[in-house]
């Protein structure tokens, strides 16, 4: 079943996949990594102004990495804005997706946390690396393949 903005694209001939409709009725796509920085752009311009949160998971072991974005189109005097969820899907052992920062200033953080927790690597953003996780870290740790390292957390050692 296709939306109101997935129509749209059809109708201007964007390609993506509809995944539907979520449990509060937002309209979720799924865009391929190298059509995702133009319609991204595109979708600015046409009044998605607002990028409410960014986040990634990732989709099974062994699997593919999902990177979900949730957009907002705000204007004065509506009482009930649109949104949009878009999901941008990369390959594991070598995820990139075009970063959106440079369209939505606020991806700067939660693009950086992404590949911090699950490596994938956003082109072109101007300071991607680790945030929360020392430098020096191994790995992707909200990989679902991901094996800890073996050591005690300071709560742990009596």
């Amino acid at each position: 079943m296709q939306g109101h903005l997935s129509s749209w694209l059809v109708k201007h001939g964007l390609v993506h996949r509809s995944l539907g409709f979520d449990y509060q009725g937002i309209e979720t796509l799924q865009i391929k990594p190298e059509e995702w920085h133009s319609i991204a752009v595109i979708l600015y311009v046409y009044g998605y102004n607002y990028l409410r949160s960014q986040c990634a998971y990732d989709v099974a072991p062994g699997g593919l990495l999902a990177s979900v974005y949730h957009l907002t189109r705000i204007e004065n005097g509506i009482d009930q804005p649109e949104e949009v969820c878009i999901k941008v899907f990369a390959a594991r052992i070598t995820p990139r997706i075009p970063s959106v920062f440079w369209v939505w200033k606020s991806a700067d953080f939660p693009e950086r946390e992404s590949y911090d927790m699950l490596g994938i690597s956003y082109d072109n953003h101007p300071r991607l690396k680790r945030i929360l996780m020392p430098e020096s870290w191994v790995g992707w740790p909200l990989r679902k393949d991901y094996i800890a390292p073996n050591f005690y957390e300071i709560q742990d050692a009596h």
